[in-house]
C-alpha cells in the first residue's frame, strides 16, 4: 500500500497500542460457600417440586370429584389410586356425609399437609446446612 493511500484514523498500521492493563483470562469469585449454596438450592428445589405435584394430584383429585368425572375413566382412575397414595393417611380423616365433602376435606387437608411438609423441610435444611453470616468474599483473577 502506497504511503499516500492511508487514511487519517491509520496513521501507523505497523504500531500496536500497549494495554493499558494486563489482559485477565479468567475471573471467579473465590468462595468456599458457594458449592454448598448451590447443592442447597438445588435439593430445597427437589423438595418443592415433589411436594408441589403430590399437592397438585390431591387438587385435580377434588376437582375430578367436585366436576363428577367418570371413575372408570383411564385418567381419573390414575389420579384416583395417585391420590390415594399420597393421602398421608387423611382419606378417613373427616366422614360428612356427602362424599364429595368427605375428598374435598380430607385430599385438601392432605393438599396442604404437602405444602407444609415442603415448607418446613426447606426452612429447616436451609437453617441447617447454610453457612451463617455473610462474611468478606475473594476475587481470584488470573493474568496471562
Amino acid at each position: 500500500m502506497d504511503e499516500m493511500d492511508r487514511t487519517r484514523m491509520d496513521l501507523h498500521p505497523m504500531d500496536e497500542p500497549a494495554p493499558v492493563a494486563p489482559l485477565v483470562e479468567d475471573e471467579e469469585v473465590a468462595d468456599p460457600r458457594a458449592r454448598r449454596i448451590r447443592v442447597v438450592r438445588k435439593v430445597c428445589a427437589v423438595i418443592n417440586m415433589v411436594c408441589g405435584l403430590f399437592a397438585l394430584v390431591l387438587g385435580v383429585h377434588v376437582l375430578l370429584v367436585l366436576a363428577n368425572a367418570n371413575p372408570n375413566n383411564g385418567f381419573a382412575s390414575f389420579v384416583d389410586s395417585f391420590a390415594s397414595a399420597v393421602s398421608l393417611g387423611l382419606r378417613s380423616l373427616f366422614t360428612p356425609e356427602s362424599h364429595k365433602l368427605q375428598v374435598l376435606l380430607n385430599d385438601g387437608v392432605a393438599a396442604i399437609a404437602w405444602l407444609v411438609i415442603a415448607a418446613a423441610l426447606t426452612y429447616a435444611i436451609r437453617q441447617f446446612a447454610l453457612p451463617g453470616p455473610r462474611t468478606a468474599v475473594r476475587y481470584r483473577r488470573t493474568v496471562r
